[in-house]
């Protein structure tokens, strides 16, 4: 607050010295245009107490310094006496009516955050409580089933519950994840920790850990001729495991699947691309955004994987791109900046 006093004080004795200056050629009307700007633009910056006293202080200095006779407060002309008071009027009101407007725009703007945060609450609400049901009844319903009927069930059939078990809490693990992960994201609390990392390596290591369905092609040739890349391997991870998984869960049975990696420049390049239906054009802005699902998509799913997957990439300070291919399908470009190092150069390092 004493910082909004002191500039807004300074601002107006600053243009006061400049309009004085140039008083051989500003008629003192023409000053006191000069200093009702001044004091509109203070208002639009800082609250109500500093704005008033600038409009007084313009008021004064005005009286002060440019109307006739100068040096004094005192006023011998009517018109002149009649203008001061009008200008003062001016000012205050200005001065007022522009907090007041600023305050309506910032009580809007409040109103409608808190509409879009309701919004965004009730989707995830109604998002998880379907996503995270269906695990949830999977796992009491195959327990139940075990515990009433373990003397009767054969060890093959047993075993297919536990492995409906066990996905369905893969399934609730990965909400949990997703969650967590754009909390963290957004409070900053995620920092990358670079390294050098071979994305041979990163990739076969993504693609055993992901429950792939066997209708379902994804093609991965390693090329031993890429660089090491210095770049944050858990984050890297977790783009590529939430590309994947979303292309999974969103393309038909027998689509394939492709992953490519290229060093450009200075950019580690991954192209993640699938022969599905491809996005609506008039869609790809929002499929980043938080808790959005493409309408008539099938059930399941928070809409959080793609925007965990910007975060990440955002956070290496990188970029990604969605496109539709011109023979069907989309293909997700990821853009890092990274450092490069052949594995003969960093041993040397």
């Amino acid at each position: 607050m004493t910082k909004q006093y002191t500039v807004s004080i300074l601002t107006v004795l600053m243009v006061a010295f400049l309009c004085f200056s140039l008083q051989n050629w500003l008629s003192y009307r023409t000053s006191s245009l000069i200093l009702l700007m001044t004091v509109s633009v203070i208002a639009m910056l800082f609250d109500i107490v500093p704005v008033i006293i600038s409009a007084v202080l313009s008021a004064l200095i005005w009286n002060f310094f440019f109307i006739p006779p100068v040096y004094n407060f005192h006023i011998n002309n009517t018109q002149d006496l009649l203008m001061f008071f009008l200008y003062f009027f001016i000012a205050l009101v200005n001065a007022v009516l522009t907090f007041k407007i600023r305050e309506a725009e910032k009580k809007a703007r409040d109103k409608e955050e808190k509409e879009n945060t309701i919004k965004l609450y009730n989707t995830l609400l109604n998002s998880l409580s379907h996503e995270l049901r269906t695990p949830i009844a999977t796992i009491l319903g195959a327990v139940d089933t075990l515990n009433e009927n373990k003397e009767k069930l054969s060890i093959d059939n047993q075993n297919i519950l536990l492995n409906e078990i066990g996905k369905a809490g893969f399934r609730l693990n990965r909400q949990v994840e997703n969650l967590l992960n754009i909390s963290r994201l957004e409070n900053g609390i995620l920092r990358p920790k670079f390294d050098w990392c071979d994305m041979n390596d990163l990739i076969n290591s993504v693609l055993q850990k992901l429950s792939v369905n066997e209708n379902h092609k994804i093609i991965f040739q390693s090329d031993e001729t890429l660089p090491l890349f210095r770049i944050d391997e858990g984050f890297t991870e977790q783009i590529i495991h939430n590309l994947l998984h979303n292309s999974i869960q969103y393309t038909s049975e027998n689509s394939i699947i492709e992953i490519e990696v290229r060093h450009q420049s200075e950019n580690l390049i991954i192209l993640i691309s699938d022969n599905g239906n491809g996005f609506p054009e008039d869609k790809m802005d929002l499929v980043f955004n938080k808790f959005y699902r493409l309408p008539n998509t099938k059930a399941g799913g928070s809409g959080l994987g793609l925007s965990i997957v910007k975060g990440f990439v955002e956070a290496q300070n990188g970029k990604i791109k969605l496109n539709n291919k011109e023979n069907g399908g989309a293909v997700f470009t990821v853009e890092i900046p990274a450092e490069m190092s052949y594995i003969n150069h960093l041993k040397n390092e």
